[in-house]
């Protein structure tokens, strides 16, 4: 196994030691989640550049390096519905998205295609992981409303920007 696939496993691992540590709720419990969080997320950044520049992209890789990322972002999404600094339904459209996105690249596999990751979902992904490590960091109900429309936006128009794209996928389908 190479080093980038490494990384994704310990950002994989990380999950549950960033959940352990908050719901343990010792003094500073969010600040060291958080900074749990930041190491997993920078794991991602890492493993991408050792990825792209070691040229060791790999099937594992491109199939478990974006799980990784969307696990790392559902389980504090989950802590921050539970602790009610999120709402239910936002948690919903991103996961909405996700699914839905996923699956139309399970589609396009079938038909031979393959659809890599676009600006707008990069885009997406690093804004919802800035929200969230303030979110973590700061537990301010305006500051959370913020974060909240900014990854709803960002995941909304990465989630369009893919079909629109894409519709090709479903014409062969329908």
């Amino acid at each position: 196994m190479n080093t980038a696939n490494r990384l994704t496993l310990l950002r994989i691992a990380l999950i549950p030691v960033f959940l352990i540590i908050l719901y343990l709720s010792f003094p500073y419990s969010n600040w060291v989640a958080l900074a749990v969080f930041i190491i997993a997320a920078i794991t991602d950044l890492i493993d991408g550049h050792i990825a792209r520049s070691r040229n060791q992209v790999t099937d594992f890789g491109k199939f478990m390096d974006p799980l990784a990322d969307k696990m790392l972002v559902v389980a504090a999404m989950c802590w921050f519905v539970q602790t009610g600094q999120m709402s239910g339904w936002v948690l919903a459209l991103v996961l909405l998205r996700e699914f839905a996105v996923s699956g139309m690249r399970l589609v396009a596999v079938e038909q031979g295609k393959v659809i890599a990751a676009a600006w707008s979902g990069k885009v997406k992904t690093t804004l919802t992981i800035v929200c969230l490590c303030f979110m973590l960091g700061f537990n301010v109900s305006w500051l959370n409303l913020v974060c909240q429309i900014v990854i709803l936006v960002s995941t909304l128009y990465s989630g369009i920007e893919y079909f629109v794209k894409n519709k090709d996928v479903f014409s062969k389908v329908v």
